[in-house]
């Protein structure tokens, strides 16, 4: 398997881990549009939002570097 191959299974298996987290505090808790924007250190949900949208940035180059086209 490429490093690129390597890459991208473990983005894939991250972000699906994040995916699941998320549902199940969702389902025990309740989710406010300000916890998923703006929440605060130490909440669950701290820098959910950018950390899952850096790696679905980064699944997608790969993708593009892989079938040799661009964004």
């Amino acid at each position: 398997m490429s490093d690129a191959a390597t890459e991208k299974r473990k983005l894939i298996e991250q972000m699906l881990e994040m995916q699941k987290k998320f549902i199940e505090f969702e389902h025990k808790k309740g989710v406010e549009p300000e916890e998923y924007w703006v929440s605060e250190e130490g909440h669950p949900l701290f820098q959910h939002k950018e950390k899952y949208d850096e790696m679905s940035s980064r699944l997608v180059d790969l993708a593009h570097a892989e079938k040799g086209s661009r964004r």
